[in-house]
């Protein structure tokens, strides 16, 4: 019998807590998993999940128009804000359910409270309930960050925009970086005025800056407004409800609402680590070595918790390993190298590997391939808009060290190409695939 109630003691069901409770227990171990608000986590409940579904419904605004140059006799159509809303927080509801019978099936206990570490072995509920542990996991994941400017009260952040009563007429979004842009495309295509604020002149740090200079082009073309190297001095709310953002310098913006996106910090206060010996970095984040154990041999963080990618996929995989590595006698770590992401703007971008700027610091002599070009669907719909692919290459072993793409269906299209840069294959080796004509894909094995 074991000196402890479980084997595992997981806080915080999201992602990876819940993959980690599940891969555990079927290997075995006597877990429960604590967890203070609803299971899913960040994005499921709050995030990706419901904020790709916004996205689908934004596209309708210009799919409708599109459909009219393609023969179809569509009239001007209105949008409800609440019809997407409830349907979407509906759906969101359907995967908490699926998410706990997984719990379930696997006889993982949830505790719906909140848990704090008392020590290297033992927890203790909201209830008062004292529970110990053999292992204990941290997988809080991150919180939004809120700037200290006077009158941030007014502004809402991504946990709450789901929620929000109506759509704004005008909003200004806080921020440079993937949640702002995917926002300011939603709320554009939904008919709000939107105005991006970002207190330095780029936007999407890490991206290739090609693709991300094309994106601004993009949404400045299509009526989105920017504003750089704004410092926010003050919000202020009138008497009608509404919001004005004052500036230090420039002209005030008014908002029915503002979105902060301006970030997410790891959610470690009040977590009691400290009472076990775990050590954070200076953002708060629980330092880990590459097995997922923290500075308290007991006690290991996988996902947004923790110094790493903050990524709903990779906090996945860190919860696998986790668990394999733990419980299943099979010690496994997670690979960070060639990680995809995608940006769900308007037109969505994507890219894996190394950009432009990285590759040439690494290796001093690269090949760049790029194609920009007018996807077919936007020449029949009389669309302006531009798709652009771009390829970077060792220019000494010819091998693809990075993939970058902006353009319809951009995400979907490089996740199988995101392989090949992972397997580190060669331009050539692209070169000799037959294309898939007609496609948006086939330019990826036309680069010249």
């Amino acid at each position: 019998m074991s000196d402890y109630d479980f084997d595992l003691f997981v806080i915080g069901a999201g992602s990876g807590g819940v993959r980690a409770s599940r891969v555990a227990a079927a290997h075995g171990a006597k877990v429960a998993v604590a967890e203070e608000y609803r299971v899913g986590g960040t994005c499921v409940i709050r995030g990706c999940v419901p904020k790709k579904l916004l996205i689908y419904g934004a596209h309708f605004a210009e799919d409708l128009k599109d459909a009219r140059r393609f023969g179809w006799n569509v009239p001007d159509c209105g949008f409800e804000w609440t019809t997407l809303r409830d349907n979407v927080l509906a759906d969101v509801d359907r995967l908490e359910g699926l998410y706990k019978n997984t719990l379930n099936s696997h006889k993982v206990e949830l505790i719906s409270e909140r848990a704090t570490i008392t020590g290297p072995h033992s927890v203790k509920l909201a209830s008062g309930r004292e529970v110990t542990a053999k292992v204990i996991l941290v997988a809080t994941g991150a919180w939004p960050l809120i700037p200290e400017v006077e009158g941030a009260e007014y502004g809402i952040t991504s946990n709450e925009v789901f929620h929000l009563d109506e759509c704004p007429k005008r909003i200004v979004i806080v921020g440079g970086g993937y949640i702002a842009n995917e926002f300011a495309g939603i709320f554009h295509q939904f008919g709000s005025h939107v105005t991006m604020v970002n207190r330095g002149s780029t936007l999407l740090r890490g991206y290739d800056e090609q693709i991300r200079d094309r994106l601004l082009q993009i949404s400045m073309t299509k009526g989105i407004n920017f504003r750089f190297n704004a410092k926010m001095e003050r919000i202020e709310k009138n008497e009608d409800g509404t919001l004005c953002v004052r500036f230090k310098d420039g002209d005030p913006v008014a908002a029915d609402i503002v979105l902060f996106a301006t970030g997410r910090a790891p959610l470690t206060n009040g977590l009691g680590l400290e009472t076990a010996g775990v050590e954070l970095d200076e953002k708060g984040a629980i330092k880990v070595d590459e097995y997922n154990r923290t500075s308290c041999e007991s006690i290991y963080a996988v996902g947004d918790v923790t110094d790493r990618l903050q990524l709903t996929p990779v906090a996945i995989r860190e919860g696998h390993a986790f668990a394999d590595t733990v419980f299943g006698d099979n010690p496994r770590t997670v690979d960070y190298a060639c990680v995809p992401s995608a940006v769900f703007s308007h037109p969505p971008l994507a890219g894996v590997g190394l950009t432009e700027a990285q590759a040439k610091n690494k290796y001093g002599t690269v090949k760049v391939y790029t194609s920009d070009f007018r996807p077919m669907k936007n020449v029949l719909a009389g669309r302006e808009e531009r798709a652009l692919y771009k390829m970077v290459v060792d220019a000494t072993t010819n091998r693809v060290v990075g993939l970058h793409m902006i353009g319809p269906d951009a995400p979907e299209i490089l996740q199988a190409a995101a392989i090949a840069v992972k397997a580190g294959l060669t331009k050539q080796d692209f070169d000799d695939t037959v294309a898939l004509h007609p496609s948006m894909a086939e330019e990826l094995v036309l680069l010249k």
